[in-house]
């Protein structure tokens, strides 16, 4: 009889219907060889099926917040690591055709981009996107990161930023950990400062996007800009 334990076997016949075919499996079952990188050395189906069990969806795993799998029997330090990897690699990818420079044309496009960096995060995290005369993007930077319902944000250092990069327009982003993206009062005052700030040094401020998981706000869209 064989030494090695039972899932080896079952992993290898598993990836072996993988390569025949991607689709055939199960999300509980692509979810298990997935957590098999980050856990080698263990079974993962069970871990797999619990936290299907517990977020919904594989989307629901992948957007979960590090306290939340925390809260999974088995998820332990060494795949928070990996499943951080994961994560920035996603938002990276989702980042990846403004950062060759494309033009920034409708709030949707903003909001996508925003959500697979911060549209998950249990805190709120400031950011801003800085684009050329044409509206092509130049950077996304943080500009600052608070609490759970509050990111201190200050027009000055907004407007360093615009002068470093030299650019002629900003798109203003935050995400609302709590799910709904409807702007406070706070972040309309907030708006209407960077506005003032800016029309003093001609840069122009294009949008204020407000994201949560599934939805965004776009002061644009509404009119308020």
């Amino acid at each position: 009889m064989s030494d090695q334990p039972h899932y080896i076997g079952h992993r290898k016949r598993l990836k072996e219907r993988f390569r025949q075919d991607r689709s055939s499996l199960a999300d509980y079952e692509l979810l298990e060889l997935l957590l098999a990188y980050g856990l080698p050395r263990r079974d993962t189906k069970p871990l797999a099926k619990d936290l299907l069990q517990r977020f919904g969806s594989l989307k629901g795993v992948f957007t979960a917040r590090q306290e939340e799998l925390r809260e999974v029997e088995g998820f332990g330090p060494g795949l928070e690591t990996f499943w951080g990897v994961w994560q920035e690699f996603w938002a990276r990818l989702q980042e990846s055709p403004l950062r060759r420079k494309e033009m920034l044309c409708t709030p949707g496009t903003v909001a996508e981009m925003a959500c697979s960096r911060i549209g998950h995060q249990p805190v709120e995290s400031f950011w801003a996107a800085l684009v050329d005369n044409k509206n092509r993007l130049i950077s996304f930077v943080q500009v600052s990161q608070g609490t759970v319902d509050q990111a201190l944000v200050y027009s000055r250092e907004i407007m360093a930023l615009a002068l470093k990069w030299q650019a002629s327009g900003v798109i203003l982003i935050h995400n609302h950990p709590g799910g709904d993206p409807t702007p406070s009062v706070q972040d309309k005052d907030l708006t209407r400062r960077v506005q003032k700030a800016a029309g003093e040094i001609g840069l122009r401020v294009l949008d204020h996007v407000v994201v949560a998981e599934e939805s965004y706000y776009s002061f644009q869209e509404r009119g308020l800009l």
